[in-house]
């Protein structure tokens, strides 16, 4: 065998793992951004604004990255061992800001919670919405280097036909963060007329053409390996986004946003349907001819074309949570019930892919069926409220903290203790002196950047190094490079308060 046909072996007819596991790993990530929050409100060296942004770049990628790479390789057994630590890190860090509390030092527990549900919050944006899509990129960042080296469990891969594998989640997740603050639900088309939203729409999407276009070139001319059943023989990632964008597209000028739920489902289900009662499901797994074909353009590239209709449902449920969580709630009760509501959903779902997967069909990548669209929304959803619980907390410990600030936060608008007019002066005294340098930021800022330099830093370390014989400790070291190096790149640019787009 080539040395690509063994590194396409080596990704290839993989059967995943539990959706518990899957799930535990991904949740992860929040409880470590808990931690940094309530590490930074604690220290008021870290809140200083004349802190270097270097030892913030190493705290950020320390809580953020390291964990994920450890998780998604050495730790992969030890996950709920990481819990624990996490855990007890976390509590002690909020025990320490309590007894240390400036705000509230003699009042009891039940007394200061009552005074925090009255807390107004003030913020452009949902921190948890721009953490989640930072863990999602982050997450596939890793995975898509770390899955050819030995020491990232093959049970982590994306699976061949059944079942659910860590890096399956990473398309559905990516498409359902990216739906949840699409244009519609930001309101960025309401103007005009229908006819005018469509044109809009498909102006936004020549950039993935050319991104699609350009990948298609530049992996074929070099013969680099790929994993044909993942889309086909020249359909990628790319094109999926461009698909489920006309598609999702067309049905927003038909659809109102709070129906996109009800979209979703009957998208899923007529799908399914098709699958069990036509010989659309054949024609996925085995082409026109029952033997596997690909001879022909639909034949070449089925499945990266049929999962487009999943997609497209995993996109109309993005923007339904989007809608409903986007809306303006003043009061941190109101986020209470949120976090309520979406963790709530979440369960229901997981609930309901038990019973499809034991009595209708297990989920699969291949097919984006009504298991794995609701695997993806369900997995999308726990994540939310683990990071939304994790911002709570977050603005408990601010509160108990004068003049605490944290990157990527809620604002609170009233500081305890003190009148309304003297407490707006405080905050914005703390806006002033809030850090601007985040990670987080930084990368939510340029996702699409991230992507890119992720791709291609992979690529290039795949054609320079014997990935299939690296022992642990070179492995280990050269993702933390990578890792290092996309992240520092994507920093550097927020600093120099850049922001790169195609449109």
């Amino acid at each position: 065998m080539s040395q690509k046909q063994m590194k396409e072996a080596f990704v290839s007819n993989h059967n995943g793992t539990s959706v518990l596991e899957i799930t535990e790993g991904l949740c992860l990530p929040a409880f470590c951004i808990l931690c940094r929050g309530l590490l930074i409100v604690l220290s008021p060296h870290l809140r200083s604004s004349s802190h270097t942004w270097r030892t913030r770049f190493f705290i950020d990628f320390a809580f953020l990255i390291v964990p994920l790479v450890i998780t998604l390789t050495v730790f992969s057994t030890f996950v709920l061992l990481e819990y624990l630590i996490v855990i007890i890190f976390g509590a002690g860090l909020f025990y320490e800001i309590y007894c240390r509390r400036t705000c509230y030092a003699r009042m009891p527990v039940q007394k200061i919670l009552e005074k925090f549900l009255k807390v107004s919050l003030e913020s452009e944006y949902i921190p948890a919405i721009s953490c989640f899509r930072v863990i999602n990129s982050a997450f596939t960042a890793v995975a898509i280097l770390a899955v050819d080296f030995p020491l990232f469990p093959r049970r982590f891969a994306k699976t061949e036909l059944y079942g659910t594998g860590a890096m399956d989640f990473g398309v559905g997740g990516f498409i359902f963060g990216t739906a949840m603050v699409c244009p519609e639900v930001r309101g960025i088309y309401t103007k005009g007329s229908r006819l005018c939203y469509l044109r809009k729409s498909l102006c936004s999407i020549w950039p993935l053409v050319l991104l699609g276009m350009g990948r298609l070139v530049i992996i074929k001319s070099i013969g680099y390996q790929e994993h044909l059943t993942e889309y086909g023989v020249h359909w990628n990632f790319f094109f999926t986004l461009i698909v489920v964008k006309l598609i999702t597209s067309l049905l927003l000028i038909i659809f109102p946003l709070n129906k996109s739920w009800i979209v979703a489902l009957s998208m899923t289900v007529l799908y399914q349907l098709a699958l069990n009662f036509t010989p659309l499901k054949r024609f996925i797994l085995y082409g026109t001819d029952g033997s596997g074909t690909r001879v022909g353009l639909l034949n070449a590239n089925r499945e990266g074309i049929i999962s487009t209709l999943g997609y497209a449902a995993i996109h109309m449920a993005g923007v339904q949570t989007g809608s409903y969580v986007l809306k303006k709630r003043p009061h941190i009760k109101d986020w209470i019930k949120v976090t309520y509501c979406v963790l709530l959903t979440a369960i229901g779902l997981f609930i309901a892919l038990y019973i499809l997967q034991v009595t209708v069909e297990v989920a699969s990548r291949r097919m984006a069926n009504l298991a794995f669209c609701i695997w993806i929304v369900a997995s999308c959803l726990i994540l939310l409220s683990s990071l939304l619980l994790g911002d709570i907390i977050l603005s408990f410990a601010k509160f108990l903290i004068k003049g605490a600030a944290v990157p990527c936060s809620w604002e609170l608008i009233q500081s305890p203790g003190i009148n309304k007019k003297h407490s707006e002066s405080l905050v914005s005294e703390a806006e002033r002196k809030e850090p601007i340098c985040c990670l987080i930021t930084a990368m939510n800022r340029n996702q699409l950047i991230f992507f890119l330099l992720s791709n291609v830093t992979t690529g290039l370390i795949n054609l320079s190094v014997d990935t299939l014989h690296s022992n642990t400790l070179w492995a280990l070291f050269l993702l933390n490079l990578y890792m290092f190096s996309n992240c520092l790149i994507i920093y550097v640019l927020h600093l120099q308060n850049k922001t790169i787009k195609f449109w």
